[in-house]
């Protein structure tokens, strides 16, 4: 382990409540909370108002609507929080080439690999600047963790949290733990917690004291030993700048379970079309097709099927998704239904019209013609959908958001980052004066961003032996 808190790492605050509350004035200092609004969504982010109530990431939507029948709920606006955080991401980026994103919002830095920090004083100053930064550029509050190791570092930004830095110095790491719950290391989640509860272990430094030999007979030789070096404070895992993506996936759960076998088909066409825009948006291709169906009494069966080479093609990806929905049985419902691509490559086999007409494996014979496509479909007027927390443009109100929509009705909140909080004024569904608009900028005119750090003029070089 290093012998200075050189690793940092960023966790967003309340990331997903946090942008909608700096894009809608009328939503600062409430309760927020960002999910799937149907009855079986889930809270994906509550805003620190909202988990004073009880609310908290992963809860059923409508627990949360108990705990707090108050709050604004509002579906995700993923474009919007992807691109705050490549802001967020580049901020890292100019601290060191070595980041390691784990998710839209967190992120670890090896601020050593970049110059930028090299003892206790440089890394604390580098990790104010970067909280400073990026208030500037996005609005936003993030809590910083530097410590000499990933765990601790993540542990420290936990401590941080909200808006805060902690520094873990390098010889403490020890005392600090001992006292803390076993849940705190990673990896400890509640069915292992549970078992070392019963064992009558329920603080890391318990975990130490029962010794390397019990952790593996309670545990597994592997979980054993590197929940017994976690407790001792030892984590040596580098940053790693790329992480390989393994697959692509979306998947949908449904208010209502499914029956009809034709509507089933036809959402997963439709799954089939938006994983390989995701998969084309990342620049990949793939060639393992999986389908994933969880039926009403909650039984999940995944079939996939490999192709002969790596295909971005949606046909292709359509009929392979098909053929794995004959083999399953969808009789009593189904509740979720997702497709996804893996076995991923950064480029596409060129002769893919065997795999679009007949499968993986089979050759179409020489002179033989292909089916004909089938005749276009008429297309049907469909009800515009307004949902909740999504941005809009009215020709004489100009831009708002929708609070909410039903009966033919949608009310809508005509307000901008940096307004005041608006009027509210309700419009028929199919208004011709009302439409679908992009996400304005939480920040008017972002600085630019800084240089990457190196030993600056503000910090002191590191200390040079002195010559004989």
């Amino acid at each position: 382990m290093r012998s200075a808190p050189t690793i940092l790492h960023l966790d967003m605050d309340a990331f997903y409540a946090s942008v909608e509350q700096a894009s809608k004035p009328s939503l600062r200092g409430k309760a927020v909370i960002v999910g799937g609004l149907g009855p079986r969504g889930v809270v994906a982010t509550a805003s620190y108002e909202a988990r004073v109530l009880g609310v908290h990431s992963a809860m059923p939507m409508s627990q949360a609507r108990r705990l707090a029948p108050n709050a604004a709920y509002l579906v995700p606006r993923f474009a919007l929080y992807r691109s705050i955080s490549d802001q967020v991401m580049a901020l890292l980026r100019a601290l060191s080439p070595l980041v390691e994103p784990l998710s839209l919002d967190e992120a670890f830095v090896d601020l050593e690999a970049g110059g930028t920090a090299w003892d206790e004083r440089s890394a604390r100053l580098a990790g104010a600047k970067l909280r400073a930064d990026i208030r500037a550029v996005t609005g936003l509050t993030g809590s910083v963790g530097l410590a000499a190791s990933k765990m601790l570092a993540k542990i420290a930004s936990e401590q941080a949290k909200p808006d805060g830095l902690v520094v873990i110095e390098p010889g403490t790491e020890r005392a600090m733990l001992e006292p803390m719950p076993v849940r705190t290391l990673p990896g400890v989640g509640p069915a292992t917690g549970d078992h070392l509860r019963r064992a009558g272990i329920h603080t890391v430094g318990e975990i130490a004291e029962a010794g390397e030999d019990e952790l593996v007979r309670l545990l597994g030789k592997a979980h054993g030993h590197a929940l017994y070096a976690m407790a001792l404070a030892r984590d040596d895992r580098p940053v790693v700048a790329e992480r390989e993506t393994k697959s692509v996936s979306v998947e949908d759960t449904y208010d209502v379970d499914i029956h009809d076998r034709v509507r089933v088909g036809l959402e997963v066409q439709r799954l089939a079309d938006r994983c390989v825009r995701r998969l084309r948006g990342a620049g990949l291709s793939g060639r393992t097709i999986v389908l994933k169906v969880r039926r009403y009494d909650f039984s999940t069966l995944t079939r996939s099927e490999t192709l002969r080479g790596p295909t971005d093609d949606p046909a292709v990806v359509r009929e392979a998704a098909a053929r794995l929905l004959d083999s399953v049985d969808t009789t009593g419902g189904v509740r979720l239904l997702g497709v996804g691509v893996s076995g991923l490559a950064d480029y596409t086999q060129e002769d893919l019209f065997a795999q679009a007409a007949g499968g993986a494996g089979e050759e179409v014979a020489e002179g033989e013609e292909s089916e004909p496509a089938p005749e276009p479909r008429p297309e049907v007027p469909v009800e515009r959908r307004w949902p909740a927390g999504h941005d809009v443009r009215h020709t004489e109100y100009g831009h708002g958001w929708v609070q909410g929509s039903g009966l033919g009705r949608v009310t809508v909140r005509f307000e901008t980052p940096g307004s005041a909080p608006g009027r509210v004024k309700t419009f028929r569904v199919d208004d011709p004066a009302l439409e679908a608009a992009d996400p304005l900028p939480l920040v008017e005119a972002p600085p630019a961003l800084p240089e990457p750090m190196g030993p600056p003029e503000m910090l002191p070089p590191p200390p040079r032996p002195l010559e004989a």
